[in-house]
């Protein structure tokens, strides 16, 4: 949140300064412009240096340039200054203006050349360019313009205040939002972090159910090692009973492990999805009827896909086996494709004890399992369902689950054509 907000004031700050520095400039441009029009009219028009003669004695004490010319901007103030550092055409300024400000003004010839501001009283501002005289004839050793800028320097004030007020309410307002987007951000990776550690702790407990059965029927049989072995069969069939379930668990493991990290690599190619999807299901009818249950297809979607044929093999025979374990005698499982919004849909419904409302947003969790006696009994470990989601999605398709109206399950899966 302190990194946020650091990065939301900087940005303000920055963006301030910016326009600030725009606004000046683009105002005090106007009055350079001013000034510099000024000096071209003196350099085409010049006016008299000196006191101008008594046949003209009523013109005295204004400054004006040489009739045929064009006339000054009123707002430019011209002081001549000689070698002393006096100002040599009192008379060209008038009188008042003279004595209430540039009486006591001594120039300062480090700025030659470059518009500099200056405040008279502590209440008027000038913007004045400095230049050297260039006739050797007269006494004049330097010209200054002045034009007075208090207009553009209340604006500039003004917009400072206000510049500066937003940038204060915008940093106040990104407290709020770095405290918001800091937690917005974290909410992934805190959930992320719950995901594994749960994710161990399961895994960890799957992995260790089978390993403690194993352990034990072995120490069992290092006991009698005398014994033959159709004495402990029991023992040896239950060990390689639950060495089977720990390879497919970790198999199971290493699947969504690399579907994680993004290494597997779909092998795509056209498959019928019909043909497909009865030879996928032919060997589940004969287990079916072993387990005096009804296995029926109904296939209606005679179109190709892209898919990677044992992978959606894979993800056919997660959906029956769970079909079937979790249907009793006379139950039905059905199979039954489509075409529905130019995708190919595959539904896998029975007739089973179904799922609860609520647990449903919870079925393709990994190592979900509702009744975690009756899975743990029929062999199953919860990753099915999250390895069937995660084919699907590989394949830019949707999974979802819903419980049927009077009982059982169905699995609807959309895949591209």
């Amino acid at each position: 949140m302190i990194l946020n907000l650091l990065a939301f004031t900087i940005i303000f700050t920055i963006f301030g300064v910016i326009i600030f520095g725009q606004v000046q400039n683009t105002l005090f441009s106007k009055a350079d412009e001013e000034i510099m029009k000024f000096k071209e009219m003196m350099v085409e028009n010049p006016f008299p240096n000196e006191r101008i003669p008594p046949a003209d004695e009523e013109q005295q004490g204004s400054p004006s340039f040489d009739s045929r010319g064009p006339n000054p901007n009123p707002r430019v103030i011209l002081l001549h200054w000689n070698k002393a550092g006096e100002i040599v055409n009192e008379d060209q300024i008038g009188t008042l203006l003279y004595e209430n400000y540039f009486e006591e003004y001594t120039v300062d010839t480090e700025n030659l050349d470059a518009f500099t501001n200056i405040t008279f009283d502590e209440t008027y501002t000038f913007r004045y360019l400095l230049f050297k005289d260039t006739d050797p004839n007269d006494e004049i050793a330097y010209t200054q313009l002045l034009v007075n800028i208090d207009p553009e320097q209340t604006i500039i004030e003004n917009f400072g205040r206000l510049l500066f007020i937003c940038s204060l309410l915008f940093i106040i307002l990104s407290i709020s939002a770095s405290y918001f987007l800091s937690k917005k951000m974290m909410k992934p990776i805190i959930q992320s972090w719950d995901k594994q550690a749960e994710f161990v702790e399961n895994a960890s407990h799957e992995l260790r159910t089978p390993l403690t059965i194993i352990q034990n029927k072995l120490e069992l049989l290092l006991v009698a090692p005398q014994e033959k072995i159709m004495n402990k069969f029991e023992n040896i069939a239950l060990s390689l009973s639950e060495t089977r379930r720990l390879s497919k668990l970790t198999s199971d493991l290493l699947t969504l492990a690399r579907a994680d990290s993004a290494e597997m690599q779909l092998s795509k190619q056209t498959i019928p999805v019909d043909s497909f999807i009865k030879k996928a299901a032919a060997p589940y009818k004969e287990i079916a009827e072993s387990q005096e249950k009804h296995l029926w297809l109904d296939l209606n979607s005679d179109v190709n896909m892209e898919a990677d044929e044992s992978r959606i093999h894979q993800l056919l025979v997660i959906l029956l086996d769970n079909a079937l374990k979790y249907t009793e005698e006379k139950d039905s499982v059905g199979v039954k494709s489509y075409i529905e919004d130019q995708k190919v849909v595959i539904e896998v419904s029975d007739t089973g004890v179904g799922i609860k409302e609520e647990n449903i947003s919870h079925v393709f969790d990994r190592f979900y399992r509702e009744d975690k006696a009756r899975s743990r009994e029929t062999g199953g470990m919860g990753l099915g369902l999250s390895i069937a989601q995660w084919i699907v999605a590989s394949h830019s398709g949707t999974i979802s689950a819903a419980s049927n109206k009077q009982q059982g399950t169905t699995f609807k899966v959309k895949l591209p054509k």
